[in-house]
């Protein structure tokens, strides 16, 4: 769901997640660390940030779409970057201080493998950290269309009962991962779009994570109809999105 340019999704959900970044980062301890792992860095939300706090040759990404990979690699080609899933990491034991992932767990097809490699590379007593939409308690930066799309449709299958998205479930994925000292925050972010076309916009980009491919697979009539319900929704404009994620930290 994520064979996509890299302009596609900065357009959609980097509009939210590159905030999103500096708020987790802080929360995840990340201040000239040491050597850092992005796992499931897309086109390099995080990445950015990251490469900002502890430099470029202390950063690693990892993520399993091929365009991602190559985004991350034309942007930084001094970093290390590979393609691979977050259940089964490329590199050695005990390699990071600390491993990041954000807004990734709900995309895991086994969140706790993941979360469990995630903590096999990072040193004894560093920090590995998640973050994921509060998709299941309705504030989520997509909520608005899947609240049209539910309206829409009443048996689609919108995000909210992925791995991690509702409250205290980011935090038992943890423990279940063998982690320690495991504490979790919500984390909030606000962006504004000064006008409907420019919220909706991003939507239509050839089929971005979920709510792209619900998108792409409807007829030109329920589009339109989608589009209409959504401008109910949110508006004409300015729009503005207040959007929670949870996150959860522990120590390897």
């Amino acid at each position: 769901m994520f064979a996509v340019n890299g302009d596609s999704y900065d357009r959609f959900m980097g509009r939210y997640s590159q905030p999103l970044a500096a708020r987790f980062a802080d929360f995840a301890g990340i201040d000239s660390v040491g050597r850092v792992l992005d796992v499931g860095c897309g086109p390099g939300a995080l990445t950015s940030e990251l490469i900002s706090r502890v430099g470029l040759s202390n950063v690693t990404a990892v993520d399993p779409s091929e365009p991602f990979v190559a985004v991350v690699e034309q942007r930084w080609p001094e970093i290390d970057v590979s393609r691979a899933p977050a259940e089964d990491l490329p590199f050695d034991n005990d390699l990071f201080d600390a491993v990041l992932a954000q807004l990734v767990v709900h995309f895991m097809s086994d969140p706790v493998a993941g979360l469990t490699e995630m903590g096999r590379v990072t040193k004894p007593g560093g920090v590995v950290a998640a973050c994921v939409w509060d998709l299941a308690g309705g504030r989520s930066p997509l909520e608005s269309f899947w609240q049209a799309a539910r309206g829409l449709d009443g048996g689609i299958e919108d995000e909210s009962e992925r791995a991690g998205t509702r409250q205290g479930h980011l935090l038992e994925l943890f423990q279940s991962a063998g982690f320690h000292n495991v504490t979790g925050v919500p984390l909030q972010v606000e962006v504004v779009h000064e006008t409907f076309e420019e919220w909706w916009e991003p939507y239509t980009l050839g089929g971005v994570g979920p709510a792209g491919i619900y998108l792409s697979s409807l007829s030109r009539d329920k589009l339109r109809e989608l589009e209409e319900r959504c401008a109910l929704i949110v508006g004409p404009g300015p729009i503005s999105i207040s959007a929670v994620a949870w996150a959860a930290r522990g120590v390897a």
